[in-house]
């Protein structure tokens, strides 16, 4: 504004100027001289001071306020955009650091899964071999109790056809019928006496 108003006066002092000398020169001698091909006539350049004058103080009251508002609407939208791309990095900033978080977690998460799901197959595991154990000593307890009961009875049929044998081998070297019942009742206790006797004895 001050530069303006410095060029306001500055023209107006020149235009004052000049119009003085223009004065002077007409009530001067009317002797004429050749006009200067390089310098413009005196009205021309009274003319232009004035629209000069005229041109600035225009621009200085209807173009420069325009001016210094576009200027500072610009600097209002560049300070907008930086103050908004700054909002923008620290909301990317704290997206990141969540980002991280939720990443350690889910990374936490299965490191706890995968021990859970080793744990649980050392239990299966443990539990099977107990399992499978379990059900060998009771296949092995039943074979026993299989082989127990089948050497029963064949050791019951061996002592029937035993002791049959040995009335029908009687009968035959005496020749004649005995006292059947009498005659088993004694094989049976032999037989008897023989089971009882330990293993190796004579």
């Amino acid at each position: 504004m001050s530069y303006t108003s410095a060029l306001l006066a500055a023209g107006s002092r020149a235009a004052a100027a000049l119009y003085a000398q223009a004065a002077t020169t007409t009530t001067e001698a009317p002797a004429q001289q050749a006009p200067n091909p390089i310098l413009p006539s005196s009205t021309e350049l009274l003319w232009g001071t004035v629209s000069f004058a005229v041109l600035a103080f225009l621009m200085w009251k209807f173009a420069f306020p325009l001016v210094i508002k576009a200027m500072q609407a610009r600097t209002d939208k560049i300070r907008s955009n930086l103050d908004e791309a700054e909002n923008v990095r620290q909301e990317a900033q704290g997206i990141l650091e969540e980002y991280q978080r939720q990443l350690a977690d889910a990374r936490t998460e299965s490191n706890r899964i995968i021990e859970e799901a080793r744990q649980a197959a050392d239990q299966l595991r443990q539990d099977m071999v107990r399992r499978a154990d379990e059900e060998v000593a009771e296949l092995r307890r039943r074979s026993i109790e299989d082989l127990k009961a089948a050497q029963d009875r064949v050791m019951g049929q061996l002592r029937l056809q035993v002791r049959d044998l040995a009335i029908e081998l009687a009968e035959k070297v005496v020749g004649a019928n005995l006292d059947r019942e009498r005659n088993l009742a004694l094989v049976d206790q032999m037989i008897a006496e023989l089971e009882a006797r330990p293993a190796g004895g004579g």
